[in-house]
C-alpha cells in the first residue's frame, strides 16, 4: 500500500536532534527495523524518522494499523502520550506535551453534550471493541497537579513552562529546547520585552544567563530598597529615552514579582495539601 506522509502529523512532535537522528540510523542499518510503523488507514501516525531512514537504504518495514482511532484528535492524543512516555524527551518537551493535551481534552469536554445529542439522534448502534477508540477523552488535566502528574513534573516547572508558553519570544523557547537555558533561566528572561529576549537570544547563552540573572535582581532589589524614601524625586534632567528605559525597568520588575508570587501562591497551595495528606495518613 501507499503510506501517506502527513506534514502537520510529522511536525506535531519536535524532531530528533541530528546525533539522535544519526543515533537511530545506525541501529537499523545494524539491526533492521525492529518496531512496526503505526497507520491509520494510510496514514503514517507514529514511525516517521524510521519510514524516512528503511526508504533511504531500501530496508524492509512492518506496519501496523491502530484501529482505536476516529478522528485527529485521537491520533493527537495517543502521539502526546507516547511520547510522555518515553524518557528522551526534556522537561520542557513533557511540559509542552502535558498542555497540548489540556486544550484537546478541554475542547472535547466542552463538545460533549452536543456530542451526546447527535449520537442519541443517530440509529447507528454503538461501536464496540477496539473500535471504540479515544472516544473516550481521557483523564482531565484542568489542574496544575494534574497537569505535572501528566508530563511528570513538579508544579513550579509546570507554572515556568506555561509563563514560557505564553511571554517566551520564538527565540528564547528555541534556547530552552535546545537546552542553552534552563527553564528557570528562561521563565525569567520572559517577564521581558520581546525586542530584549530578542536581543538575549541572539548574543547567544552567556547573555541569556546574564539576563536571567538581572531579572532575579531586579526582584530582589525592591526588598533590599524597602526603606528608602517614597518620595524619592525623579531627576528633572533626565532624557526622554533615560525615563522610557526606567519604566521599561519598571515594568519588567512588577511583572516579575507579579509572577513570583503567584509561584509562591502555588507552592504554598502544595505545601498545604500535602500536609493535609500526612494528617490523614493511618501511619
Amino acid at each position: 500500500m501507499d503510506i501517506v506522509v502527513n506534514e502537520e502529523l510529522k511536525a506535531y512532535i519536535d524532531p530528533l536532534t541530528p546525533e539522535e537522528y544519526e543515533a537511530l540510523e545506525r541501529s537499523i542499518l545494524a539491526e533492521g527495523c525492529r518496531d512496526a510503523l503505526v497507520l491509520w488507514g494510510d496514514v503514517l501516525v507514529d514511525g516517521h524518522n524510521r519510514y524516512g531512514i528503511c526508504r533511504k537504504h531500501d530496508i524492509a518495514f512492518q506496519t501496523v494499523q491502530n484501529e482505536r482511532f476516529r478522528s485527529m484528535e485521537d491520533v493527537h492524543l495517543w502521539m502526546i502520550d507516547q511520547h510522555l512516555g518515553r524518557r528522551s524527551i526534556s522537561d520542557f518537551q513533557r511540559g509542552v506535551l502535558a498542555l497540548r493535551k489540556r486544550e484537546i481534552v478541554s475542547a472535547r469536554r466542552a463538545r460533549a453534550p452536543a456530542d451526546d445529542g447527535a449520537a442519541a439522534a443517530s440509529a447507528a448502534p454503538p461501536a464496540t471493541g477496539h473500535a471504540q477508540a479515544s472516544a473516550d477523552a481521557g483523564a482531565p488535566l484542568d489542574t496544575r497537579e494534574a497537569l505535572a502528574r501528566a508530563a511528570r513534573l513538579s508544579n513550579s516547572q509546570v507554572v515556568m513552562i506555561e509563563k514560557i508558553q505564553k511571554q517566551a519570544a520564538p527565540e528564547l523557547v528555541a534556547a530552552v529546547k535546545s537546552g542553552a537555558i534552563s527553564l528557570n533561566a528562561a521563565a525569567a528572561v520572559a517577564t521581558l520585552p520581546a525586542e530584549q529576549q530578542v536581543a538575549a537570544a541572539s548574543a547567544g547563552t552567556d547573555e541569556l544567563k546574564q539576563a536571567a540573572k538581572r531579572v532575579r535582581e531586579a526582584r530582589r532589589k525592591p526588598r533590599a530598597d524597602k526603606d528608602a524614601p517614597v518620595d524619592t524625586p525623579i531627576d528633572d534632567g533626565a532624557t526622554p529615552e533615560v525615563l522610557r528605559e526606567r519604566v521599561a525597568t519598571l515594568s519588567a520588575q512588577n511583572t516579575a514579582l507579579r509572577q513570583e508570587v503567584a509561584s509562591l501562591q502555588a507552592q504554598l497551595r502544595d505545601l498545604r495539601a500535602a500536609a493535609a495528606a500526612d494528617s490523614s495518613s493511618p501511619f
